[in-house]
């Protein structure tokens, strides 16, 4: 009874309390007295929303240059005085701009967010100098990694525009300082961003509004799943497939349970674990469920030192996608469990709280707690799982090949 009670407690303050204002800003806080403040600028400015290819990847990499207030060396050398971190990171969706500091230190590190998204200079040089390369440099660390590339055009072929678009610029994007600023004016937009803080006030984050522009948001339309197959002949790397279904409209919790049932990782180290992903020798075996506001990305991605390797895991990740659609009752109410416990956990970091509160918050929503998020994982029947599942694997495959094309498997060799 006292750990369920404990439990309560701790997932009641993993909430934020929002507040909309008349303009449409969104500005939600939780104040848990912890000696550390967040605070992120939540944008919809991802390549989804992009007026141009790489726009959107320019746009993060320029965050903390030049602006009205201080220089790119100003804000770096300031913040590291105060002793706080300021990040940019970005997905196929949002733009989240966050500064991590000390509590009492607020006034500094807000007027920084504020003058980022409000009086940016984006001037040529530093875009030549700073932007580029830093796009150049993350460009090439995702070419270098098959893995993060496979996924990067499992989501060209699964969703083809939109959703689609990659997190990177091309290696020749035709884009300037210019063309980043307009998309910075319609990203930074009243109704396109939220202000999220942990460890502050509603009250001390409300200057933040007066730095948001009221240019028209970015429009994107509702995405559709096709699916595809593509190959890319590498040397050097792990040989790599990623094999995957994908759907449109919002994510469904069934989703999110048929991902931590094919999850491979064991409860206790050094445990075998219950997966029917075929793990160990030559071979790992990931789950990708990736959910977006109205579409998600549910697959396995398959690396091995031999093409021989890869191809019999290959197939093991094929029948146990498919094999999910008929589940025993045990493991339907082990792979709910399991998600609760992700869900749940995620939201223990900052990170993970913004990431699953946040878009909610954006959306407008007025549910900003775990709770219906964890209530709807336990609504979990085995019919709605199986209905789930079986809709998911009998639509086209999205299936990428990376290595050594010429020895790893097609897509029908696996049954697909």
């Amino acid at each position: 009874m006292l750990s369920s009670t404990r439990a309560s407690v701790r997932l009641a303050r993993r909430s934020f309390a929002t507040v909309v204002d008349t303009a449409g800003l969104k500005v939600a806080a939780i104040d848990s007295n912890q000696p550390t403040v967040s605070v992120t600028v939540l944008a919809k400015a991802g390549p989804r929303y992009q007026s141009k290819p790489g726009v959107a990847h320019a746009l993060k990499n320029f965050a903390f240059k030049g602006t009205a207030e201080r220089s790119a060396l100003g804000t770096i050398r300031e913040s590291e005085l105060y002793g706080g971190v300021l990040s940019s990171t970005l997905t196929r969706e949002h733009l989240a701009l966050t500064a991590e500091f000390l509590r009492g230190d607020e006034q500094f590190f807000v007027d920084v967010l504020s003058s980022v998204i409000s009086s940016t200079k984006y001037t040529r040089h530093e875009y030549e100098e700073l932007v580029l390369p830093a796009m150049e440099s993350e460009i090439a660390a995702l070419l270098a990694d098959p893995g993060a590339h496979a996924v990067e055009l499992a989501h060209a072929l699964a969703f083809r525009s939109g959703l689609g678009a990659s997190l990177f610029a091309g290696p020749h994007t035709p884009i300037t300082a210019h063309d980043v600023q307009e998309y910075a004016a319609t990203a930074f937009a009243k109704g396109n961003v939220a202000i999220l803080g942990t460890g502050i006030s509603e009250s001390a984050l409300s200057s933040l509004a007066a730095a948001v522009s009221s240019a028209a948001a970015p429009a994107s339309s509702t995405s559709a799943y096709f699916g595809g197959e593509t190959r890319v002949e590498t040397h050097g790397g792990p040989q790599t497939v990623f094999i995957g279904f994908g759907t449109a409209g919002a994510p469904s919790s069934e989703l999110a349970a048929l991902a931590a049932y094919l999850d491979p990782n064991p409860s206790v180290k050094w445990a075998r674990s219950e997966s029917p992903l075929l793990q160990g020798g030559n071979t790992t075996a990931k789950v990708v469920y990736l959910p977006y506001s109205d579409a998600a990305l549910v697959g396995v991605l398959v690396q091995g030192s031999t093409t021989e390797a890869v191809r019999a895991a290959s197939k093991s990740a094929v029948a146990a996608l498919k094999g999910s659609t008929s589940l025993k009752a045990e493991d339907l109410k082990t792979a709910v469990a399991k998600a609760k416990f992700r869900l749940a956990n995620a939201a223990d970091s900052r990170e993970g709280l913004v990431d699953i509160l946040g878009s909610k918050v954006l959306a407008g929503s007025t549910e900003t707690s775990l709770d219906a998020s964890l209530a709807s994982l336990d609504k979990i029947t085995a019919a709605a799982f199986t209905k789930a599942a079986t809709a998911l694997v009998k639509g086209k495959p999205t299936f990428v090949a990376i290595g050594d094309t010429n020895a790893l498997p097609f897509a029908d060799e696996l049954g697909l």
